[in-house]
């Protein structure tokens, strides 16, 4: 194929994200028009990250991140989007770097771009640690957006791998759905200070100004 019609075929792949539904919204429930999408989270993701590197003065290649982010939910265009209690984390690694790599296959820099997504699911250099808790933590802030849009009722969820799950019913029964999605979250996360901090404040506080 040509390289213009490499570029339209990988646009039009990524394009999917547009219309892909995040999946752990429809699990909670969230009764709005209209809800976020993969490709709105990565926006998120990419300005979280921004907002973040600008106020706490981080020693890192920021416009590695953003490349890292702008990727690395491009396997889902194949794969779906799966919350953390849909598929054991392996598989879904596995399968989601099989998509990934047949993805990008038809750029002729498939092997570089490759490279930054395997970085940041791999969290072990500086940029993909922060990249990977800026993916996490919009997350969160999009579940206190959606509280106070009162968008979930937690006394009218469905039956599913989520909200049955026994450690988030002991949560949201004894912690508001923000900081019970947020709590539940920092264990996995492994937050550093920063984020941390952020996270406890954007609990206590409104992110709708």
């Amino acid at each position: 194929m040509s390289k213009q019609q490499n570029i339209l075929t990988y646009y039009a792949i990524c394009n999917k994200l547009k219309d892909t539904i995040r999946t752990g919204w429809k699990k909670w429930n969230v009764q709005r028009p209209r809800l976020e999408s993969v490709a709105e989270h990565v926006y998120g993701t990419q300005m979280l990250a921004l907002a973040i590197y600008s106020e706490y003065g981080y020693d890192i290649d920021i416009t590695k991140v953003i490349f890292m982010l702008a990727i690395h939910e491009i396997g889902e265009t194949a794969i779906g989007d799966f919350t953390p209690f849909s598929i054991p984390h392996e598989e879904k690694e596995r399968l989601e770097h099989e998509a990934v790599h047949k993805v990008l296959a038809g750029l002729i820099k498939h092997n570089d771009i490759e490279k930054y997504f395997l970085e940041f699911d791999a969290h072990e250099t500086a940029e993909s640690k922060f990249a990977y808790q800026c993916d996490k933590l919009e997350a969160e802030l999009q579940v206190k957006i959606y509280d106070e849009e009162r968008c979930v009722n937690l006394q009218d969820l469905p039956d599913n791998e989520v909200t049955s799950n026994a450690e988030v019913q002991e949560l949201i029964k004894n912690y508001p759905w923000p900081e019970a999605f947020a709590i539940y979250d920092r264990k996995l996360v492994g937050y550093d200070q920063n984020f941390l901090e952020i996270s406890e404040y954007a609990v206590k506080h409104k992110v709708i100004q």
